[in-house]
């Protein structure tokens, strides 16, 4: 696998290009800390985005959705899509509007999709997403059963292209505005899982496992 991936005409970031990163483990891990992927794709010459719960598998992204969702038909007649996911990291606040702004993680991947049929490649798919969305909590449920795997659609994205963007730091003002009595710097916003609340219909004595306990305070 390539260790950066080629610069192009889709995937090129052409505005605060010093804040674009192409190499494939900045992109890999802005990816495997999102929950939700804003999808878009092009339906009768018009935009749609639609957000989506997926996985990512090497150089595989996959989304899943209920089979006869509209988003699952759209992407299989489209055959290509564009995804994106995005960090907030804090707000930054500068001496003027014009220089505020957010630090942020995002990633925008570019690829081909395809509807997955075969039982077997479906079923990995889903565990792919439910590792890398609930990590362990697979080998505890049940199994899927049959009925459940038909009405489920899933889409394989193979990412062809990709770009992070990525901003972080203090505000970087003009130079005449550092003598303005404003106060100036940055507001952390961390996103990060809570403490569990039980289900009240739980059987008496039964816990939480370890693999949910270990999500508690997770920071994405």
């Amino acid at each position: 696998m390539a260790s950066e991936y080629t610069v192009g005409k889709k995937n090129k970031v052409r505005q605060l290009r010093e804040n674009a990163v192409y190499d494939t483990e900045t992109v890999h891990a802005i990816l495997n800390s999102a929950l939700i992927a804003s999808v878009g794709f092009v339906q009768d010459g018009e935009p749609v985005v639609v957000p989506m719960l997926f996985g990512r598998e090497r150089e595989t992204i996959f989304l899943h959705g209920a089979r006869k969702a509209r988003i699952i038909h759209l992407l299989k007649d489209t055959g290509t899509a564009c995804l994106n996911v995005t960090h907030v990291d804090g707000l930054v606040y500068a001496r003027s509007a014009f220089n505020s702004s957010m630090n942020y993680r995002s990633v925008t991947v570019f690829g081909s999709v395809r509807l997955i049929e075969d039982p077997d490649e479906k079923l990995h798919a889903l565990r792919v997403i439910s590792d890398c969305t609930m990590p362990g909590r697979w080998d505890e449920l049940r199994a899927p059963q049959e009925k459940e795997l038909k009405m489920t659609g899933v889409i394989a994205l193979s990412i062809e292209s990709a770009s992070a963007k990525i901003s972080t730091g203090m505000p970087e003002d003009e130079d005449e505005d550092y003598e303005i009595p404003i106060w100036a710097g940055v507001l952390p916003l961390q996103s990060a899982f809570a403490t569990v609340q039980t289900d009240d219909r739980v059987i008496a004595g039964v816990e939480p496992s370890g693999v949910i306990k270990t999500m508690e305070g997770k920071v994405l």
